[in-house]
Parts: C-alpha cells; sequence; structure tokens
C-alpha cells in the first residue's frame, strides 16, 4: 500500500469555505446530535481535557460547543467559529450546562486577539477543513503565550499504515476534508509537539504542542 497522500491546499480557498460554511449551516442541528450521542466521537475529544492550561484558554472551530461544555466553567474561557449556526447552538449548549465562555464568529486565519494573550488554544477536529492550515497554524501560534500550549486532534494516516486506518483517513478526504501533514506544518512554526495515534485505528491523532 502507499505511503501517505497528502492534500494540497484550494485552487480557490473562498470557494472552499463557501461550501464548507453552507454544510454546516445545513446539518448543525443533526451534528450536534451526533456529537452527543455517539460515545466515540467524545472519547475522542475529551482527551484534550487533562492538556489544557489556564487560566485563559482559547478553542477555535468549536463546533456545536460540546467540548467546551465539559471545561468552560474551570477557565477563562473564549472560543471562535467560523459558522453562525454553531455559534448560537454552542452559546444554548453552554446556558443548558450552567456554563459560560466568551463566543463569536471569526476566522481562523485573521483571530481577534492580541499576541500572546491565551494560555491554551484547543483546535479538535477542524484543520482539515480550513483552507490555508499553515495560516491557521500561524495565527494560532500568534495569539498564544511563549511557552504556551496547542491541543490538536484531527485526522492523518496511522503511522504503522495498517490498512483500515489508512482507509478511513482517505474515506475523509473522498468526502471533501483536506488531510495535511500536520507536523510539518507544526515543526514549520515554531512548535514542539508530542503526536498520539488515539483512535480509528490510527487515523486520529492528537498533538500536543509547545510554543517554543
Amino acid at each position: 500500500m502507499s505511503g501517505p497522500l497528502y492534500s494540497d491546499d484550494p485552487a480557490d480557498a473562498a470557494s472552499f469555505q463557501t461550501r464548507f460554511d453552507k454544510f454546516y449551516t445545513r446539518t448543525a442541528r443533526l451534528y450536534d446530535i451526533a456529537v452527543r450521542a455517539l460515545p466515540i466521537w467524545k472519547t475522542w475529544l475529551r482527551c484534550a481535557l487533562p492538556h489544557i492550561e489556564g487560566p485563559r484558554v482559547l478553542e477555535v472551530s468549536f463546533g456545536t460547543g460540546y467540548l467546551l461544555t465539559q471545561y468552560a466553567d474551570r477557565f477563562e474561557t473564549h472560543g471562535i467559529d467560523y459558522n453562525a449556526r454553531m455559534v448560537e447552538t454552542a452559546r444554548r449548549n453552554l446556558a443548558r450546562r450552567g456554563a459560560s465562555a466568551e463566543l463569536m464568529q471569526a476566522n481562523v486565519e485573521s483571530l481577534p486577539y492580541e499576541d500572546g494573550h491565551f494560555d491554551t488554544v484547543i483546535n479538535t477536529m477542524a484543520l482539515s477543513g480550513y483552507p490555508d492550515a499553515g495560516r491557521a497554524i500561524s495565527e494560532i501560534r500568534r495569539v498564544l503565550k511563549p511557552g504556551g500550549r496547542l491541543v490538536l486532534i484531527d485526522i492523518n494516516y496511522p503511522a504503522d499504515g495498517n490498512w483500515l486506518g489508512t482507509r478511513l483517513t482517505r474515506a475523509w478526504k473522498v468526502s471533501g476534508d483536506l488531510v495535511r501533514d500536520t507536523a510539518k506544518l507544526l515543526a514549520e512554526n515554531g512548535f514542539e509537539f508530542e503526536e498520539t495515534e488515539i483512535g480509528g485505528f490510527g487515523s486520529v491523532h492528537m498533538y500536543v504542542c509547545r510554543r517554543a
């Protein structure tokens, strides 16, 4: 079986982003139900929780806010998502849990925060939906304090090249996601990191990173 075949950035970034935004607007309710109903998805997301350091935390591309509801009341928590429907849904989910966070609609490629503002940035199952992943990682690094932590979970090829994990990763690509060489992107943007395969037969990876 051939090795990793990573995605190129889309030729038309604006169209790519618009297509994803429309998809999540249409499916926000179903997405919310699926995340809460599927134990395996929640298990992957909760892997981030032990690695969060405060006091100031930013979650980028929080979706319907499941992970936010698990930690927001323990930190000064902020969040951005590109999709307005996701922001609305996440606010409702936080309110149901009696938790709060400062949420807004914004683009990861131009984060509305000053340099070195956060102790931890969290990004789960979202990097594969960014048209310019390098720009996104660069912006995340900018808003982290020196020595700050990035906890990133996303799809990648299994290190051992096993058949099922590789097929699952390729299925994500077929569905329209962009599978990147995440380790290379992190290193190029000045992060030291540990990479762990946390599920999906090695296709779901967690990167616990420090801004060097």
